[in-house]
């Protein structure tokens, strides 16, 4: 099993959610709203130029930008 921080992959890499650091309620809730919930399948669709912020993903049939610090936060499989 191949862990990797979510913020970490590259644009057309897709990676199965696996942990998610809960340490905050309001940015757990975000998550959920946004489809991004332990067991999803994500895929990086855009990066901002040099590496920045943000990053647009593809789950579960929407498309969402979290920030880079944020998606470090999360850990898929590769």
């Amino acid at each position: 099993m191949n862990l990797r921080k979510l913020g970490e992959l590259k644009k057309g890499m897709r990676g199965l959610i696996k942990r998610i650091d809960d340490s905050s309620s309001e940015f757990s809730r975000r998550l959920l709203e946004m489809g991004l919930i332990e067991g999803s399948t994500v895929e990086i669709v855009h990066e901002a130029p040099f590496g920045g912020d943000p990053i647009a993903l593809r789950v579960r049939g929407s498309l969402v930008a979290l920030r880079r610090n944020e998606a470090n936060r999360i850990e898929v499989e590769v």
